[in-house]
């Protein structure tokens, strides 16, 4: 790997993984364009790495609250709006975690299938466009429901589908009961950080039996990218949606779609 190709694969995955856009349509078409190589679990995992410190950045203040109150709760302080919010990611998180551990292996023979990344993107994205524009409303993060957070965290499991995009479909649910723009995305980008750590950790563990050499220059280079990229990235879409809405990103999703169908058919 080069400097160049680590610098625009950790630009990728900065820039995509919390954008309802599929980062994996995205990490398909750069080898097909560029002809790169495959750049190696051990830039995989550092890239993820980095975007999962960008997030807890970012939402350090919601995350360390959560936590404390969380602990608190267990000691007899009573359950708060921060407790609860922690309660509710942990749960929307176990359908997806189940699932993931049951079906990695059959879900990773079709995770990188072109066409049916295309697929995915038109599909979904159209999905997100009609939620959007027809049954987003004002509730916040904290006015989750229980019931709220299953059918959140089931819908969660269809990021299993090639194109879908974890945080596209989270978006699109929380948006269809009734949360807002800003809050849905929030809700989503805190249900990403047990996600990213599972997978991270995983993945390390598999680096750690591997004996590929590492050059640490470049894993260093791609976690510094991902990791500014990505708090960029969550804090110029939380501003932009406020503005402008989903409406870009389903355009994005269908022209990306299309270009995968039309080149892989």
């Amino acid at each position: 790997m080069t400097w160049l190709e680590a610098i625009v694969l950790a630009l990728i995955q900065g820039i995509t993984e919390f954008l309802p856009v599929s980062s994996s349509a995205h990490l398909i078409l750069v080898p097909v364009l560029s002809g790169w190589r495959d750049q190696g679990i051990d830039f995989d995992v550092i890239v993820h790495a980095g975007s999962l410190v960008a997030i807890l950045i970012y939402f350090r203040r919601e995350i360390t609250a959560m936590i404390r109150d969380w602990v608190l709760a267990f000691a007899g302080g009573g359950q708060t709006a921060n407790s609860r919010l922690g309660w509710w990611v942990i749960i929307a998180t176990l359908p997806t975690g189940i699932a993931g551990f049951l079906l990695k292996d059959h879900a990773a023979e079709y995770m990188r299938d072109p066409f049916l990344i295309g697929v995915g993107l038109i599909g979904f994205g159209l999905l997100l466009g009609v939620v959007d524009w027809n049954y987003r409303g004002t509730r916040d993060e904290h006015s989750l429901t229980l019931m709220d957070v299953l059918i959140i965290g089931f819908a969660q499991m269809l990021a299993l589908f090639p194109g879908t995009s974890r945080s596209g479909i989270t978006m699109t649910v929380a948006l269809y009961r009734g949360l807002s723009r800003e809050a849905a995305s929030r809700f989503s980008f805190l249900l990403a950080v047990p996600i990213i750590a599972a997978a991270t950790l995983l993945a390390t563990r598999d680096l750690a039996s591997s004996e590929v050499g590492t050059n640490w220059s470049l894993l260093a280079l791609g976690f510094i990218v991902s990791a500014v990229s990505t708090y960029a990235v969550v804090h110029g879409f939380l501003a932009f949606i406020r503005r402008i809405g989903m409406q870009p990103f389903v355009a994005y999703r269908i022209l990306l779609g299309l270009a995968l169908i039309y080149f892989f058919r």
